[in-house]
């Protein structure tokens, strides 16, 4: 049974930086694709950025390109997204996803496995 649990989110302030992680579990993670996505209170779920296995392929949502980048270290089973210049439109529940595809997509369809969130907060 495949797990995913994501740390790091807080309440920070307008431009300041967060490094969220994602730890998988019950797959080996180099053959995992993993996908961030956050869901504000009252809006559809989005797709932030996703990175496929070996993290050469990586796909990100225009609204957080140049700001957030994705990266992993299949050796501790992590996924991170380090998020800078944050905004208080960044403010949402964070959420780490993982499908067996080895193509990276922002189809939240392909990612069978959600973890539980991480609320970050950015204050004006």
């Amino acid at each position: 049974q495949v797990q995913v649990v994501e740390s790091g989110g807080g309440l920070v302030q307008a431009g300041a930086s967060l490094r969220l992680s994602c730890v998988i579990s019950g797959r080996p993670t180099w053959r995992t694709t993993v996908g961030w996505f956050r869901q504000a209170p009252g809006k559809a779920r989005e797709f932030l950025s996703t990175i496929a296995w070996g993290g050469r392929n990586t796909i990100y949502a225009d609204s957080v390109k140049g700001r957030f980048t994705i990266s992993r270290d299949d050796d501790k089973s992590s996924v991170y997204l380090q998020m800078n210049r944050l905004i208080p439109d960044d403010t949402a529940m964070y959420y780490c996803s993982a499908s067996t595809s080895a193509v990276p997509s922002a189809d939240s369809d392909i990612y069978p496995y959600w973890g539980p969130g991480t609320q970050v907060t950015v204050s004006s």
